[in-house]
């Protein structure tokens, strides 16, 4: 049996950081997925392990289900109706487990993620082998979201070869979680996100499970419709970070300046407030459109304000932002920062034959192949 499942990318138009500190966020969906492949061999085949394959990278790392079952059968399950944490002592059995694959050094950062692949695996399926193979469409660590979209495409696939969620088995291409699925999908999904950043605060695999636009506020979500296109530039800066080190700073900073921060966060709620009455408000003459973009550029240029206060902002990301005001463009970096991508928001005025960009694709919601 093989199951096929993908995951989109996301940006964040406002809100990163501060949403782990309670405040609103505003995210969407982008055309541009993660993929998994979960190859799981007949009962009559002396197939006795478990492969991952990350195919972008050239890796493989596998473990004799025998060893899987020595190393972690002390922690039950499966388990895949209950979305459950992985504690301390777990981690480490599962680190001991990866510790044997000799990852090099230089490769040392993809630890987390396997980490978060084993958890999810024999929390949702168990003991059983299978080949797991993964592509992506999604730079790394660029704030694109691609830790996300690997947790719940990762959760997509182990949920639909249990017998946890009901799906049409005689349909054929890409089929969708229903609402009560899609609820569950997205808990593994975090789960296996609080492994790889720490204290994540949801929102990326929430876009990445859900689709489309979503505001987002302490694990709870509001779809956004748009009254418009939305055409955004997005420019990698291929300086690459540490997620975890920059919320961790940004919580650091706000033990050290707690009624500042409290303030910065406080205004960032307002602007994704503000920016997502915006993006849903009637648009209908050239003049109201444009009344709009102005809008939207204002609170973006807010935003990215408040981030370089949170100290997340980069010598990369600041050329970006002094190259693209030299033509009257609002840009903001998205995601953790430090580095990684950052978002110029394009007017329907402006000439596109000078820039070259990907324009937002909304994707309805996560969904799968058999």
């Amino acid at each position: 049996m093989e199951v096929k499942a993908r995951a989109p990318g996301k940006i964040i138009l406002s809100g990163e950081h501060a949403v782990v500190h309670g405040s609103t966020a505003v995210a969407a969906s982008i055309g541009l997925c993660t993929y998994v492949s979960l190859q799981v061999p007949p009962s009559n085949e002396n197939d006795d392990r478990l492969t991952l394959q990350l195919k972008d990278m050239a890796l493989e790392f596998s473990w004799p289900i025998g060893r899987i079952k020595e190393a972690l059968s002390s922690l039950g399950g499966p388990f895949p109706s209950t979305p459950t944490s992985c504690s301390a002592e777990s981690l480490k059995l599962i680190l001991a487990l990866i510790e044997e694959q000799n990852i090099l050094e230089a490769k040392i950062s993809l630890a987390s993620g396997v980490c978060a692949f084993l958890w999810l695996y024999t929390s949702i399926l168990g003991f059983k082998p299978a080949t797991v193979v993964v592509t992506s469409d999604l730079p790394l660590g660029s704030g694109l979201g691609s830790s996300a979209a690997l947790c719940v495409a990762f959760s997509a696939a182990l949920l639909a070869c249990s017998d946890t969620v009901n799906i049409d088995m005689k349909q054929e291409g890409w089929l969708v979680f229903g609402e009560s699925e899609l609820e569950l999908l997205n808990k593994w999904a975090f789960e296996g996100e609080k492994i790889i950043h720490g204290k994540p605060s949801g929102i990326d695999n929430t876009v990445s499970t859900y689709g489309n636009m979503i505001k987002f506020r302490s694990g709870n979500l509001t779809r956004i419709k748009s009254s418009m296109p939305l055409k955004m530039l997005i420019t990698n800066t291929k300086v690459g970070r540490n997620t975890k080190a920059l919320v961790a700073g940004v919580s650091e900073r706000t033990l050290r300046n707690p009624d500042a921060m409290s303030s910065v966060f406080n205004a960032v709620d307002s602007i994704s407030k503000e920016l997502a009455n915006v993006i849903q408000t009637p648009a209908s003459d050239d003049l109201s459109i444009t009344a709009k973009e102005e809008k939207l550029e204002e609170l973006m240029e807010m935003n990215q304000g408040l981030l370089q206060c949170m100290g997340v902002s980069h010598a990369s990301i600041e050329t970006v932002l002094r190259t693209t005001l030299k033509y009257k463009l609002a840009s903001k970096l998205t995601g953790a920062g430090g580095g990684g991508c950052v978002l110029t928001l394009l007017p329907t005025c402006i000439l596109y034959s000078s820039f070259i960009f990907y324009s937002m694709h909304m994707w309805a919601s996560n969904s799968f192949f058999f």
